[in-house]
């Protein structure tokens, strides 16, 4: 089994080490032995923790921090060419490294199993990974957001499964060789790198050309994966093909999902033998992402009877339908959700939790590109609440674009009929929503940028008496 740390990372630096991705990688090496450096924009919970495990974390992007002995600075997509760290690499002649080389590096000689789609990587990666550590075989991880449990995105393991959510957003992906590969769904996003669908499969079927001979292949039911599953078949006769879904074609069929509150009892059959389990949040999406965690593990060699049960110990991951408390009579949830379809599925999945109390949602849009050919759908997405509050669009690594701006979600929201409140000031957020809300509501904060943080200053507010 290979554990040990590459050469080239022996000393890293990582430009942007907090964020989900580059902290895993950073914790990883940290825990094989590396001496790991980094900066971030802002101090933060996981620039503390990386500090307890021995790395160097500069707060603020200076060339000073990038240290002369240095073997690699890693990087990911959203690091611009003129990152002063950056300079300073290309001046001192350090190797630069995209993160999903260093997780590829960290894979090598070990069973692997990469989560990919559009939709549901980081639960289903999650789940697998829970259920894995919960049957005593020690895997190692990384993970695009924290475990509720261990409170960690990633973990070095003595074990001899890797388990990783893969990325399609920039095609790292396809820097991987897993023993298997989850795909759960393929459907058009990152409009800034893919300008249609047939890009889109493209990379997708580049990341399945990499899966190990004799490997598999495990998909969900969503069109855009099956599309990926007939073209890999064609192309392919060495990959086991597991397609999981609630028809009649599923080799993994979901035949129950029973609502039970914010869980779900889920039932599926796996290779003629029926497996029953709880799933910790809820919603039929989530019942589909346990059930591709257990297809994928049983196709690595892993009991499907004692991982059904494994699966059980998963009690969530951050910003997954997270609660992060309750005031006043008022619980407020917290979601990563910020495409349509993810929209719409976590706030199917309230309704059906919530019952007959209010569901209100605090939505972030995020990308001008996404927000630019989503707009539209989102809004109507936002139809499924009882009331919504938007705020300005979350940039993160992009440029304002001529037009594009909240109120193409909010229009469409009005248009189908919802009940929208416009706040560009995000600090007034949390008195607007604690003046809306009344004992029994559901807060929803919903987006993949900063709309997270609003969710405790809510609760502030609610106990404060608003």
């Amino acid at each position: 089994m290979a554990s040990a740390v590459p050469a080239a990372m022996e000393r890293p630096h990582f430009i942007g080490i907090g964020g989900a991705g580059m902290s895993g990688i950073a914790r990883i090496l940290a825990r094989r032995g590396a001496e790991v450096a980094g900066s971030d924009a802002r101090e933060s919970e996981t620039a503390a923790s990386l500090r307890a495990l021995g790395a160097t974390v500069h707060i603020g992007h200076a060339a000073g921090n990038v240290a002369a002995a240095t073997t690699a600075v890693v990087v990911s997509s959203a690091i611009r060419a003129d990152n002063p760290e950056l300079v300073r690499a290309a001046e001192l002649g350090v190797p630069v490294v995209h993160r999903s080389d260093a997780l590829a590096a960290l894979m090598g000689g070990l069973r692997s199993i990469a989560v990919a789609g559009t939709h549901g990587k980081t639960t289903t990666t999650s789940m697998l990974a829970v259920a894995l550590t919960e049957l005593g075989l020690d895997p190692s991880y990384a993970i695009g957001g924290d475990l509720a449990g261990p409170g960690t995105n990633a973990r070095h393991g003595e074990g001899e499964v890797f388990v990783a959510e893969a990325d399609e957003s920039d095609r790292s992906f396809q820097k991987y060789d897993p023993e298997v590969a989850v795909v759960l769904n393929v459907e058009l996003d990152h409009h800034a790198n893919y300008a249609s669908m047939d890009e889109i499969y493209e990379s997708f079927e580049a990341f399945a050309a990499k899966i190990r001979p004799g490997g598999a292949l495990v998909v969900g039911e969503h069109e855009g994966a099956r599309e990926l599953a007939r073209r890999v078949a064609a192309a392919r006769d060495d990959l086991t093909i597991v397609r999981v879904g609630e028809g009649a074609d599923s080799d993994a069929r979901i035949t129950a999902v029973q609502p039970r509150g914010m869980t779900s009892e889920v039932t599926v059959v796996l290779d003629g033998a029926e497996h029953a389990f709880t799933v910790s949040v809820p919603g039929r999406h989530y019942a589909h992402n346990a059930a591709a965690a257990l297809a994928a593990g049983a196709r690595a060699g892993v009991d499907p009877s004692a991982l059904a049960k494994a699966l059980t110990a998963y009690t969530g991951v951050g910003r997954r339908l997270q609660l992060k408390g309750e005031a006043a009579g008022v619980q407020v949830i917290d979601s990563y959700a910020h495409h349509p379809t993810e929209m719409t599925a976590d706030l199917e999945a309230m309704r059906g939790a919530v019952g007959d109390s209010r569901l209100l949602v605090v939505f972030q849009p995020h990308l001008f590109s996404r927000t630019q050919e989503l707009g539209a759908e989102m809004g109507q997405a936002l139809a499924l609440a009882d009331a919504s509050v938007v705020l300005d669009i979350y940039p993160a690594r992009e440029d304002p674009l001529p037009g594009v701006t909240s109120a193409l979600i909010t229009d469409a929201a009005r248009t189908a009929g919802a009940d929208v409140t416009d706040a560009p000031d995000k600090a007034a957020v949390p008195g607007i929503v604690a003046g809306m809300a009344r004992p029994g509501d559901f807060v929803l904060t919903m987006g993949a940028g900063d709309v997270t943080d609003l969710g405790p200053l809510v609760l502030a507010r609610l106990a404060d008496g608003a």
